[in-house]
Protein backbone atom coordinates (compact mmCIF):
# COMPACT_ATOMS: atom_id res chain seq x y z
CA UNK A 1 0.00 0.00 0.00
CA UNK A 2 2.71 2.48 0.96
CA UNK A 3 4.77 1.50 -2.09
CA UNK A 4 1.76 2.05 -4.36
CA UNK A 5 1.15 5.44 -2.78
CA UNK A 6 4.72 6.53 -3.44
CA UNK A 7 4.75 5.05 -6.94
CA UNK A 8 1.44 6.50 -8.09
CA UNK A 9 1.19 9.71 -6.09
CA UNK A 10 4.55 11.10 -4.90
CA UNK A 11 3.08 14.61 -4.92
CA UNK A 12 0.92 13.66 -1.94
CA UNK A 13 4.03 12.85 0.05
CA UNK A 14 5.85 15.99 -1.16
CA UNK A 15 2.79 18.07 -0.23
CA UNK A 16 2.68 16.51 3.23
CA UNK A 17 6.37 17.33 3.78
CA UNK A 18 5.74 20.88 2.57
CA UNK A 19 2.88 21.27 5.06
CA UNK A 20 5.11 19.85 7.80
CA UNK A 21 7.68 22.63 7.28
CA UNK A 22 4.92 25.24 7.21
CA UNK A 23 3.61 23.94 10.54
CA UNK A 24 7.17 23.85 11.90
CA UNK A 25 7.66 27.53 11.05
CA UNK A 26 4.26 28.40 12.51
CA UNK A 27 5.11 26.53 15.72
CA UNK A 28 8.38 28.43 15.94
CA UNK A 29 6.67 31.75 15.15
CA UNK A 30 8.76 32.01 11.98
CA UNK A 31 6.17 31.73 9.19
CA UNK A 32 4.68 35.22 9.28
CA UNK A 33 7.51 37.53 8.25
CA UNK A 34 7.40 41.07 9.68
CA UNK A 35 9.69 42.29 6.89
CA UNK A 36 7.36 40.92 4.23
CA UNK A 37 4.91 43.05 2.30
CA UNK A 38 1.74 42.46 0.28
CA UNK A 39 3.87 42.12 -2.87
CA UNK A 40 5.72 39.19 -1.29
CA UNK A 41 2.47 37.34 -0.66
CA UNK A 42 1.38 37.95 -4.27
CA UNK A 43 4.69 36.77 -5.74
CA UNK A 44 4.70 33.64 -3.61
CA UNK A 45 1.04 32.77 -4.18
CA UNK A 46 0.98 33.42 -7.93
CA UNK A 47 4.46 32.05 -8.63
CA UNK A 48 3.88 28.83 -6.71
CA UNK A 49 0.46 28.31 -8.29
CA UNK A 50 1.83 28.76 -11.81
CA UNK A 51 4.66 26.32 -11.25
CA UNK A 52 2.63 23.59 -9.61
CA UNK A 53 -0.54 24.04 -11.63
CA UNK A 54 0.82 24.91 -15.08
CA UNK A 55 4.57 24.81 -15.69
CA UNK A 56 5.55 21.51 -14.09
CA UNK A 57 2.65 19.48 -15.55
CA UNK A 58 3.16 21.17 -18.94
CA UNK A 59 6.88 20.35 -19.12
CA UNK A 60 6.29 16.77 -17.96
CA UNK A 61 3.64 16.32 -20.67
CA UNK A 62 5.56 18.15 -23.40
CA UNK A 63 8.84 16.32 -22.82
CA UNK A 64 7.07 12.97 -23.04
CA UNK A 65 5.08 14.02 -26.10
CA UNK A 66 8.20 15.23 -27.91
CA UNK A 67 10.04 12.02 -27.08
CA UNK A 68 7.04 10.07 -28.37
CA UNK A 69 7.31 11.87 -31.69
CA UNK A 70 11.10 11.70 -31.96
CA UNK A 71 11.90 8.31 -30.42
CA UNK A 72 8.74 6.24 -29.97
CA UNK A 73 10.76 3.02 -29.85
CA UNK A 74 12.72 4.31 -26.83
CA UNK A 75 9.71 4.43 -24.49
CA UNK A 76 10.46 2.40 -21.35
CA UNK A 77 13.87 1.25 -22.59
CA UNK A 78 15.50 2.00 -19.20
CA UNK A 79 12.75 0.40 -17.11
CA UNK A 80 15.06 -2.41 -15.97
CA UNK A 81 17.88 -0.07 -14.99
CA UNK A 82 19.14 -0.66 -11.42
CA UNK A 83 17.70 1.87 -8.98
CA UNK A 84 21.11 3.24 -7.99
CA UNK A 85 22.05 3.91 -11.61
CA UNK A 86 18.69 5.54 -12.23
CA UNK A 87 19.22 7.78 -9.21
CA UNK A 88 22.65 8.74 -10.55
CA UNK A 89 21.08 9.72 -13.88
CA UNK A 90 18.63 12.05 -12.12
CA UNK A 91 21.39 13.55 -9.97
CA UNK A 92 23.35 14.37 -13.12
CA UNK A 93 20.62 15.35 -15.56
CA UNK A 94 18.30 17.07 -13.08
CA UNK A 95 20.22 18.25 -10.03
CA UNK A 96 23.59 19.00 -11.61
CA UNK A 97 22.02 20.76 -14.61
CA UNK A 98 19.91 22.79 -12.16
CA UNK A 99 23.12 23.81 -10.40
CA UNK A 100 24.54 25.11 -13.71
CA UNK A 101 21.24 26.73 -14.72
CA UNK A 102 21.06 28.42 -11.31
CA UNK A 103 24.68 29.53 -11.58
CA UNK A 104 24.12 30.87 -15.11
CA UNK A 105 21.13 32.94 -14.01
CA UNK A 106 23.39 34.69 -11.53
CA UNK A 107 25.94 35.44 -14.24
CA UNK A 108 23.75 36.79 -17.07
CA UNK A 109 21.57 39.86 -16.35
CA UNK A 110 18.81 38.76 -18.75
CA UNK A 111 18.52 35.40 -17.00
CA UNK A 112 18.77 36.93 -13.55
CA UNK A 113 15.58 38.81 -14.35
CA UNK A 114 13.93 35.36 -14.38
CA UNK A 115 15.33 34.55 -10.94
CA UNK A 116 15.33 37.82 -9.00
CA UNK A 117 11.87 37.14 -7.54
CA UNK A 118 13.41 34.28 -5.57
CA UNK A 119 15.97 36.64 -4.03
CA UNK A 120 13.89 39.77 -3.52
CA UNK A 121 12.27 38.34 -0.39
CA UNK A 122 13.76 40.03 2.71
CA UNK A 123 13.61 36.74 4.60
CA UNK A 124 14.23 33.00 4.40
CA UNK A 125 11.20 30.74 4.67
CA UNK A 126 9.46 27.69 3.24
CA UNK A 127 7.29 30.36 1.58
CA UNK A 128 9.96 31.24 -1.00
CA UNK A 129 10.75 27.73 -2.26
CA UNK A 130 8.67 28.14 -5.45
CA UNK A 131 9.02 31.93 -5.62
CA UNK A 132 10.36 32.59 -9.12
CA UNK A 133 9.54 34.22 -12.43
CA UNK A 134 6.93 32.31 -14.44
CA UNK A 135 9.50 31.44 -17.14
CA UNK A 136 12.32 30.38 -14.81
CA UNK A 137 11.16 26.79 -14.41
CA UNK A 138 9.81 26.55 -17.96
CA UNK A 139 13.37 27.06 -19.25
CA UNK A 140 15.09 24.93 -16.60
CA UNK A 141 16.83 22.05 -18.42
CA UNK A 142 16.60 19.65 -15.48
CA UNK A 143 12.80 19.44 -15.55
CA UNK A 144 12.85 18.64 -19.27
CA UNK A 145 15.58 16.03 -18.76
CA UNK A 146 13.54 14.50 -15.94
CA UNK A 147 10.57 14.21 -18.29
CA UNK A 148 12.79 12.44 -20.81
CA UNK A 149 14.10 10.00 -18.20
CA UNK A 150 10.54 9.28 -17.07
CA UNK A 151 9.60 8.55 -20.68
CA UNK A 152 12.55 6.15 -20.85
CA UNK A 153 11.12 4.19 -17.95
CA UNK A 154 12.59 5.71 -14.80
CA UNK A 155 9.36 7.04 -13.28
CA UNK A 156 9.57 4.86 -10.12
CA UNK A 157 13.10 6.14 -9.48
CA UNK A 158 12.07 9.72 -10.11
CA UNK A 159 9.27 9.57 -7.57
CA UNK A 160 11.64 8.54 -4.77
CA UNK A 161 14.24 11.02 -5.99
CA UNK A 162 11.66 13.84 -6.07
CA UNK A 163 10.65 13.18 -2.47
CA UNK A 164 14.29 13.25 -1.34
CA UNK A 165 15.14 16.37 -3.34
CA UNK A 166 12.15 18.42 -2.25
CA UNK A 167 12.65 17.44 1.39
CA UNK A 168 16.20 18.80 1.26
CA UNK A 169 15.12 21.96 -0.59
CA UNK A 170 12.27 22.62 1.87
CA UNK A 171 14.64 22.11 4.79
CA UNK A 172 17.33 24.35 3.28
CA UNK A 173 14.93 27.27 2.77
CA UNK A 174 13.34 26.96 6.20
CA UNK A 175 13.51 29.94 8.52
CA UNK A 176 14.05 27.43 11.33
CA UNK A 177 17.79 26.91 11.76
CA UNK A 178 17.47 23.22 12.60
CA UNK A 179 21.04 22.50 11.50
CA UNK A 180 22.50 24.94 14.04
CA UNK A 181 21.52 22.70 16.94
CA UNK A 182 23.01 19.63 15.26
CA UNK A 183 26.38 21.36 14.79
CA UNK A 184 26.59 21.78 18.58
CA UNK A 185 26.19 18.07 19.40
CA UNK A 186 29.69 16.72 19.86
CA UNK A 187 29.31 13.17 18.54
CA UNK A 188 27.47 14.47 15.43
CA UNK A 189 30.24 16.83 14.34
CA UNK A 190 31.96 14.38 11.95
CA UNK A 191 28.61 13.48 10.42
CA UNK A 192 27.54 17.11 10.06
CA UNK A 193 30.89 17.98 8.49
CA UNK A 194 30.03 15.46 5.78
CA UNK A 195 26.33 16.38 5.53
CA UNK A 196 26.96 20.09 4.95
CA UNK A 197 29.36 19.26 2.10
CA UNK A 198 26.97 16.87 0.40
CA UNK A 199 23.50 18.37 0.92
CA UNK A 200 22.13 21.92 1.04
CA UNK A 201 21.42 23.13 4.59
CA UNK A 202 19.82 26.28 6.05
CA UNK A 203 23.29 27.60 6.80
CA UNK A 204 24.80 27.22 3.33
CA UNK A 205 21.67 28.16 1.42
CA UNK A 206 20.77 31.18 3.55
CA UNK A 207 24.24 32.51 2.74
CA UNK A 208 23.22 32.44 -0.93
CA UNK A 209 20.20 34.63 -0.09
CA UNK A 210 22.05 37.16 2.06
CA UNK A 211 21.80 40.87 1.28
CA UNK A 212 25.31 42.16 1.96
CA UNK A 213 28.43 40.51 0.56
CA UNK A 214 30.47 42.37 3.17
CA UNK A 215 28.93 40.67 6.21
CA UNK A 216 31.35 37.72 6.05
CA UNK A 217 28.54 35.21 5.59
CA UNK A 218 26.60 36.16 2.45
CA UNK A 219 27.68 34.36 -0.70
CA UNK A 220 25.18 35.05 -3.47
CA UNK A 221 27.88 34.39 -6.07
CA UNK A 222 28.01 30.78 -4.91
CA UNK A 223 26.20 28.08 -2.90
CA UNK A 224 24.00 27.34 -5.90
CA UNK A 225 23.29 23.68 -5.07
CA UNK A 226 19.68 22.54 -4.61
CA UNK A 227 19.66 18.92 -3.48
CA UNK A 228 23.42 18.43 -3.54
CA UNK A 229 25.73 21.09 -2.16
CA UNK A 230 28.44 18.75 -3.43
CA UNK A 231 28.28 20.49 -6.82
CA UNK A 232 29.44 23.72 -5.16
CA UNK A 233 32.27 21.86 -3.46
CA UNK A 234 33.34 20.20 -6.72
CA UNK A 235 33.03 23.31 -8.93
CA UNK A 236 34.57 25.82 -6.53
CA UNK A 237 31.54 27.90 -5.51
CA UNK A 238 31.10 26.66 -1.93
CA UNK A 239 31.28 28.81 1.20
CA UNK A 240 30.64 27.19 4.59
CA UNK A 241 30.50 29.34 7.72
CA UNK A 242 27.76 27.64 9.79
CA UNK A 243 26.25 31.09 10.26
CA UNK A 244 23.25 32.86 8.73
CA UNK A 245 23.11 36.41 7.31
CA UNK A 246 21.25 38.97 9.38
CA UNK A 247 19.55 40.48 6.34
CA UNK A 248 18.28 38.98 3.08
CA UNK A 249 17.43 40.37 -0.34
CA UNK A 250 19.08 41.77 -3.47
CA UNK A 251 22.09 44.06 -3.23
CA UNK A 252 22.80 46.91 -5.67
CA UNK A 253 19.59 46.54 -7.70
CA UNK A 254 16.63 48.88 -7.66
CA UNK A 255 13.33 47.17 -6.82
CA UNK A 256 10.76 46.46 -9.54
CA UNK A 257 7.06 45.70 -9.35
CA UNK A 258 5.81 42.29 -8.33
CA UNK A 259 4.27 41.91 -11.78
CA UNK A 260 7.62 42.47 -13.46
CA UNK A 261 9.34 40.00 -11.15
CA UNK A 262 6.77 37.35 -12.04
CA UNK A 263 6.18 38.02 -15.72
CA UNK A 264 9.33 39.62 -17.17
CA UNK A 265 9.90 40.02 -20.13
CA UNK A 266 6.16 40.26 -20.82
CA UNK A 267 5.91 42.96 -18.14
CA UNK A 268 8.69 45.52 -17.97
CA UNK A 269 9.06 48.88 -16.28
CA UNK A 270 9.33 52.05 -18.33
CA UNK A 271 12.96 52.35 -17.33
CA UNK A 272 13.71 48.83 -18.55
CA UNK A 273 11.85 49.42 -21.82
CA UNK A 274 13.74 52.69 -22.38
CA UNK A 275 17.06 50.95 -21.74
CA UNK A 276 16.13 48.17 -24.18
CA UNK A 277 15.13 50.71 -26.85
CA UNK A 278 18.39 52.59 -26.29
CA UNK A 279 20.39 49.41 -26.86
CA UNK A 280 18.48 48.72 -30.08
CA UNK A 281 19.01 52.28 -31.29
CA UNK A 282 22.73 52.06 -30.52
CA UNK A 283 23.00 48.73 -32.33
CA UNK A 284 21.17 50.13 -35.38
CA UNK A 285 23.32 53.25 -35.44
CA UNK A 286 26.49 51.19 -35.14
CA UNK A 287 25.34 48.95 -37.96
CA UNK A 288 24.44 51.94 -40.15
CA UNK A 289 27.85 53.50 -39.52
CA UNK A 290 29.59 50.27 -40.44
CA UNK A 291 27.60 50.00 -43.66
CA UNK A 292 28.15 53.68 -44.49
Amino acid sequence: MNHDLMTNNPLLIVSAIFVFFILLEIACSAFRQPRGQRRDVLIEAVGSSLLLGVTFPLVMWASGALMGLALPQAKGMLADTPWVLGLLLFLIFDDMTQYWWHRLTHRLPALYALHRAHHSAPYMSIRIVYRNNSFYYLLMPGIWFSGVLIYLGLAPVYYGYLILKMTVIFAAHSSVAWDDKLYRIGFLRPLMWLVERVFSTPSTHSAHHGLSAEDGVTHYKGNFGNLLFLWDVLFGTAKITRRRPVTFGIEHLAPVSWKEELFWPLVRSRKARSAAHAKVDTALQTGASAEG
